[in-house]
């Protein structure tokens, strides 16, 4: 059994393939569960064989995907062939076939699909990420070299850690709008959610074409992954989005 997070935006375009894993899959258990990442300490065959199952159930395989090295940066890269992209935190890719392919264990993960130029988008988006708006960059990229315009866009935030369970320190507060804030007995948290969700409006998207899952993955300890609950012994989730030929 194999529980995958679909996103039912994504699901009015049958060119789409998407697909964001949890820790349900192939019955493994604890630590990492089902393990997408091969940096946390998981045997790299067991995780070779939990993307395999992963990229098979979405129709795709091992050699039709796109990574990147992810490292909260603010560097978004166009891509055309599948495999390692080097670093860099967002990809865009306007080729049929390529799964693009983000890594997330609490921190947000947007994909955007644009169905009249036919171009997709994966951005990772923590709280450097968000500071740094690594999505408006995305966003005005597609706008620049792809002529995609703001109404035509659809975006899903996938599964990501909630505002009562992101505490962060005044010094990563201070980067954000007190709209994002909020603070309780002394203790500061951020919506990491809410913040991408504005880029996306500011940026001309409408609202109805935004889809923002309401699953917290600090507290889905029994589906999602969470390195703020589980620390070193937390898997990474992928998530995937691919256009097909129709």
């Amino acid at each position: 059994m194999m529980k995958i997070i679909q996103s039912y935006l994504f699901k009015k375009f049958p060119e789409i393939i998407y697909g964001f894993s949890t820790k349900v899959g192939l019955n493994r258990k604890e630590p990492y569960y089902f393990n997408m990442s091969y940096s946390v300490g998981d045997k790299k065959e067991i995780v070779e064989k939990n993307r395999k199952e992963f990229f098979k159930e979405l129709g795709l395989n091992s050699f039709s995907i796109a990574y990147q090295k992810q490292i909260h940066s603010d560097i978004v890269k166009i891509v055309d062939k599948p495999g390692y992209t080097g670093i860099s935190d967002a990809l865009i890719t306007h080729v049929s076939g390529i799964g693009l392919a983000i890594s997330s264990a609490d921190c947000a993960a947007i994909f955007i699909y644009d169905p009249k130029n036919k171009i997709i988008a994966a951005v990772h988006s923590g709280w450097k990420g968000t500071h740094k708006k690594i999505l408006e960059k995305t966003l005005h990229l597609m706008f620049e070299h792809f002529h995609s315009e703001p109404k035509n866009l659809f975006a899903y935030i996938a599964p990501s850690i909630s505002q009562k369970n992101y505490e962060v320190k005044e010094d990563v507060a201070s980067l954000f709008d007190s709209k994002y804030l909020k603070k309780i007995n002394g203790r500061i948290f951020l919506d990491i959610k809410k913040a991408n969700q504005d880029i996306l409006l500011e940026n001309g998207i409408p609202a109805e074409q935004i889809e923002i899952s309401e699953l917290c993955s600090f507290e889905e300890k029994d589906l999602l992954h969470s390195y703020r609950r589980d620390g070193k012994f937390s898997g990474r989730a992928l998530g995937i989005i691919a256009m097909r030929e129709i």
